[in-house]
């Protein structure tokens, strides 16, 4: 992958950025607010589900949906960074409830049909990013009112994992955690620990000052919730991927640490739905929606 950035980002312009953390699934959701008009746009919103209920609510969601609303604030996108593993979008939720385009990497696709596959759904859904409204090419651009949104393909922990560079402020996603917690795992279906080194020096390309926006934070030892960081703080401190590990040993720590991973509680549930844009899959004949659990699929 070409680390040569294919957007030129403005750090002069300053977004508005409102986070919202959900404390269940340790997720960050933001608003991105234009500070020149009501334009906004969300990022990465979660849905509230008991796994052991198999209870979906959303009162993260509505949370967002007040915000937007006590503000008078009027919302054009709803931007994914890839296909979530630990929760579920609510992406379709708000949709319906307050509108605003859907956005994702147009490597989706790939991500849908792999897991179509693994679910047995093949023949009932599409794996052509119908479920999204826009499907993003890597240097694109968009509007949130004034402000333009540049989108960078990251990809290494999925094969749709994409950063959104708005003004001087990137959402990374799950390429980067906070310095302390280093980097996404890549050991999911289509990850790559060194596609994911090759996309994080395109982020380390980025201006040392620009602010880069966290999708987790996993407060180890105990510390306070931190969610943005920068540049120059993650190419000098990340314990993972910093200015003096090279590409081999970071794809060896990466792999020997994913190794010892579990998977996340929510993956089952969260891939079923997240690769539906939000949507559930389509009721059984006797008018009931279920979510499939493969024995021993990973």
């Amino acid at each position: 992958m070409d680390c040569v950035l294919p957007i030129t980002p403005n750090l002069a312009v300053q977004p508005e950025v409102i986070p919202f953390y959900d404390q269940h699934t340790q997720t960050l959701s933001y608003i991105v607010r234009d500070p020149d008009s009501s334009a906004c746009a969300i990022i990465d919103p979660v849905a509230d589900f008991d796994y052991a209920s198999g209870s979906l609510h959303f009162a993260q969601a509505d949370q967002l949906i007040h915000y937007i609303e006590e503000h008078n604030l009027s919302l054009e996108w709803i931007l994914e960074t890839h296909i979530h593993a630990d929760h579920l979008t609510s992406a379709n939720y708000l949709q319906q409830h307050i509108g605003g385009k859907l956005a994702i990497a147009n490597t989706v696709t790939d991500v849908q049909y792999t897991f179509a596959k693994f679910f047995n759904d093949i023949h009932s859904l599409p794996c052509d990013g119908s479920q999204f409204n826009t499907l993003f090419n890597d240097g694109d651009s968009f509007q949130i009112g004034q402000l333009t949104g540049h989108v960078l393909h990251t990809p290494g922990h999925t094969p749709a994992c994409v950063s959104y560079v708005i003004g001087n402020a990137t959402f990374v996603g799950d390429t980067l955690f906070m310095p302390d917690s280093g980097t996404a795992r890549t050991d999911f279906p289509g990850g790559d620990a060194k596609t994911l080194y090759q996309s994080i020096q395109r982020i380390f390309s980025l201006p040392n000052n620009m602010r880069l926006f966290m999708c987790h934070d996993y407060c180890p030892d105990g510390r306070q919730l931190q969610f943005e960081s920068s540049v120059k703080e993650e190419r000098e401190k990340n314990i993972h991927i910093n200015s003096q590990i090279s590409e081999q040993d970071f794809i060896t720590l990466r792999q020997q640490r994913d190794a010892t991973l579990a998977m996340p509680q929510l993956i089952i549930p969260s891939l079923q739905v997240n690769i539906r844009a939000g949507k559930l899959p389509p009721p059984a004949d006797n008018g009931a929606i279920y979510l499939k659990l493969p024995i021993n699929g990973f």
